[in-house]
């Protein structure tokens, strides 16, 4: 049986993944705008907005990843993980406080705004 997940999961717990090389794809649903100040290194930008005709895709994803979705304080990524459970995806979550978190706590290279 599967595991379910939280619907958030913290900026350590998702380093530790990805340090442990377990598949994880993060996916900032922030704007273009957001995006040229900062980024997670490696995470696919698709704008909330584009979130509903990026579903196919996702769908796909996420039988071979877990999405991690993040914005800029949490708000917006846990909206989207709500609406894609929803939808039937399980495997997604929400990075709990955003990118302002990540580089809180993770790395004080990523600006914050």
């Amino acid at each position: 049986m599967n595991k379910i997940l939280p619907l958030e999961i913290s900026a350590s717990e998702v380093k530790e993944k990805l340090e442990a090389n377990h598949p994880v794809a993060l996916i900032d649903v922030r704007e273009h705008s957001e995006h040229a100040i900062c980024r997670i290194e490696g995470a696919e930008l698709i704008p909330m907005r584009m979130i509903p005709q990026h579903l196919p895709l996702l769908k796909d994803r996420a039988g071979q990843f877990r999405l991690v979705f993040y914005c800029h304080h949490g708000v917006r990524s846990l909206q989207v993980v709500n609406w894609l459970r929803r939808q039937g995806i399980s495997a997604c979550q929400s990075l709990s406080g955003g990118i302002e978190r990540w580089s809180l706590e993770i790395d004080p290279e990523v600006p914050r705004y």
